[in-house]
């Protein structure tokens, strides 16, 4: 009998395996719960001096304890979680033996400012020798700094403790990076080249030197009191992005693959779509091409039209600009739906994951169709009415729900859009 396909003729890509970490808390179980449930995981910064800080709110995640604090090795852990998470529910390969490839999604490595003093002093020193290098002591433990200056090295991790196939990738999209892993990953199932691919985009770097960079860009809100409702998407009075740090990780498996195995199939990766236009390091393109684009390169993709799509998980940081943009690249590809289908953003509750936002938000996407209930957009009170969309505003939604669009618009134009639906019939 032959494998079935999708309707464009290609093996059809499923997920087995989700797993997820965010303010919010560790697991798909707490994730949902808190986010269905209109509660916020944007608190006070309490990790280093806020003083003079325009911005002193963020998503951090201190549950995961890291002495001395390193937001590398914070991305490692969190990466470490939710790919066990999303593998133990895949049940597939054995211990330290993923019989695929690994496409990670993280920050370009770059040391903070407590690790530079800790080297300069090291290599300052009257007699200097490598190893010196290798070993600098970092708060009372030994910190192999060189690692670190290694975009793979958390992928390089990765691969070592859960046994991936062939050369890790590790990928840097933006705001987009989460969803391009997952894309790539698609891909590689697609062209036969695997039956299966771990997918992982993590971030950790909710620091003083991000917070700063971030705010001299004039893209973080300053709303700090109470925290949790700083980010406001969609909102009139939105003022920026809430920073934040999480982790996702998909298990991708081929249809044919996975139930040979007697997987349980959580959903399918049915479409996904990229365009980046370079316009502006920072700036959307302002004729919206670039995201009208993403959005029918994703419908295309998966064979399907606008009005096949039940619910779109939007960018929707909060940004005044970026959440314009996304209703003008909407609005143009879905007409006068645009107005009707429920467009919620998990950010209004997560904080902007960055690098792990796309992930993070498939994640939530695939768990909508699994409980047939669309989180809300919160702190919703002031409706802007250049951006007539039905957020989901303040309260969770049951709703039928067959098709989800999560779209990933970041920096430098650089977009992608995935669509997730059910278990083909």
């Amino acid at each position: 009998m032959a494998a079935p396909r999708d309707k464009l003729g290609r093996p059809i890509v499923v997920v087995t395996g989700m797993g997820v970490a965010t303010s919010l808390g560790a697991g798909k179980s707490d994730n949902w719960k808190k986010l269905t449930a209109g509660e916020s995981g944007i608190r006070t910064i309490t990790r280093f001096p806020i003083d003079g800080l325009k911005t002193t709110m963020a998503g951090t995640i201190d549950f995961v304890p890291i002495e001395p604090f390193s937001s590398t090795d914070l991305s490692e852990r969190l990466a470490d979680l939710v790919a066990e998470e999303a593998i133990a529910q895949a049940g597939i390969g054995s211990a330290g033996n993923f019989p695929g490839p690994l496409f990670l999604a993280n920050a370009p490595i770059e040391l903070e400012w407590p690790q530079r003093d800790e080297l300069a002093r090291t290599i300052g020193k009257a007699e200097f020798k490598y190893d010196d290098l290798l070993t600098a002591s970092g708060g009372g433990r030994f910190v192999p700094w060189h690692r670190r200056f290694l975009f793979g090295s958390i992928s390089d991790h990765l691969a070592e403790r859960f046994g991936t196939k062939g050369s890790p990738i590790s990928l840097s999209t933006a705001c987009a990076s989460g969803a391009t892993a997952i894309q790539l990953g698609v891909e590689a199932i697609r062209r036969g080249e695997t039956d299966a691919a771990l997918c992982v985009a993590t971030e950790g770097s909710v620091n003083p030197e991000a917070l700063i960079r971030f705010s001299l860009l004039s893209a973080l809100s300053t709303q700090n009191t109470p925290p949790q409702a700083a980010s406001k998407p969609f909102s009139k009075n939105r003022d920026g992005f809430v920073m934040a740090e999480g982790a996702g990780a998909l298990v991708l498996e081929s249809y044919e693959g996975a139930t040979a195995r007697g997987a349980k199939i959580l959903g399918v990766l049915a479409g996904c779509g990229e365009l980046t236009d370079s316009f502006h390091r920072t700036r959307s393109s302002p004729d919206g091409k670039p995201i009208i684009g993403c959005v029918r390169k994703a419908l295309a993709d998966a064979g399907m039209t606008p009005e096949q799509i039940d619910h779109i998980n939007a960018h929707g940081t909060a940004t005044p600009e970026n959440d314009k943009m996304e209703y003008l690249g909407i609005s143009t590809v879905f007409g006068e739906r645009a107005k009707e289908i429920p467009i919620s953003s998990n950010k209004s509750m997560v904080g902007h994951t960055i690098s792990a936002a796309g992930a993070v938000e498939a994640v939530f996407s695939l768990l909508t169709l699994e409980h047939q209930r669309i989180p809300p957009t919160i702190n919703y009170e002031i409706p802007d009415p250049a951006i007539p969309f039905d957020v989901v505003p303040n309260k969770a939604r049951d709703a039928k729900v067959t098709a989800v669009m999560s779209n990933s618009f970041g920096f430098g134009g650089q977009n992608a859009s995935l669509i997730l639906t059910r278990e083909p019939a």
